[in-house]
């Protein structure tokens, strides 16, 4: 496995412009302290809202942290979260990915790190699975559907089962707002590292217990530049018709 460039030139103008923006949406972990107008950061809620949700049920909240007091006090819990993955899963390069690079990546993984607390915006996705409805009558059916087998593997990945629920509910609005900051030149990057310490970051924003958190993305002007995305060949991830 390898990592390429998607476009080897830069893409067409002809082209959607969809695709230029997403081709150089990088993971952009270097913010400058400066504030995100409130209006901009509406664009980016409005841009999630936009995006498909399982089932339609749009369920979903954003908690979006501006104040420097709170970012100050949520910097401890990600600087924890961050030593506990740099110490584990970090550690190594992913598979094909160089040494290097990585090295680049870690990098900025802990200039975000020591400088959270001078995030300008922080937003946090959040999800409530409404209570599901049943009926006899549906449940036999259910039943039937499925067999003794598909029930007994239900049972068994119940619990998956309702997290790819929830997920289907959040993640297409969360990636549309990675894909709004990018066309409006903001920086962002998404990362799950605060599940680590879930009950403490609900705790310090005030999240109720019985919603869950899907993500924590900080989001502010790049110190960098964009640039074209590394990702493997289509070739190397498609299977035709089968496995």
């Amino acid at each position: 496995m390898t990592f390429e460039t998607v476009y080897a030139d830069a893409p067409s103008p002809d082209g959607p412009a969809l695709f230029p923006t997403m081709s150089t949406m990088r993971a952009m972990r270097r913010l400058k302290p400066e504030p995100v107008p409130d209006e901009t950061l509406d664009q980016l809620i409005q841009a999630a809202v936009w995006g498909p949700s399982g089932g339609n049920m749009q369920a979903y909240e954003y908690v979006v942290v501006t104040d420097r007091a709170v970012m100050a006090e949520l910097a401890p819990l990600w600087k924890r979260c961050v030593d506990a993955y740099l110490a584990t899963t970090g550690k190594h390069a992913p598979k094909g990915m160089p040494k290097a690079a990585y090295g680049r990546m870690v990098a900025a993984i802990e200039y975000q790190r020591d400088h959270f607390a001078d995030t300008p915006a922080l937003i946090i996705p959040c999800y409530k699975f409404p209570e599901p409805q049943f009926d006899e009558e549906g449940l036999a059916v259910y039943a039937e559907a499925l067999g003794p087998a598909g029930l007994e593997h239900m049972a068994g990945t119940q619990t998956r089962f309702q997290a790819l629920a929830e997920g289907s509910c959040v993640y297409p609005g969360v990636q549309n707002i990675l894909l709004a900051a990018r066309a409006l030149g903001l920086a962002a990057n998404v990362t799950i590292w605060h599940l680590m310490l879930e009950q403490e970051w609900k705790k310090a924003l005030g999240i109720p217990e019985d919603t869950h958190t899907f993500a924590a993305i900080p989001v502010g002007w790049p110190e960098g530049n964009f640039g074209p995305v590394r990702r493997r060949p289509v070739a190397d991830v498609v299977h035709r018709d089968r496995w």
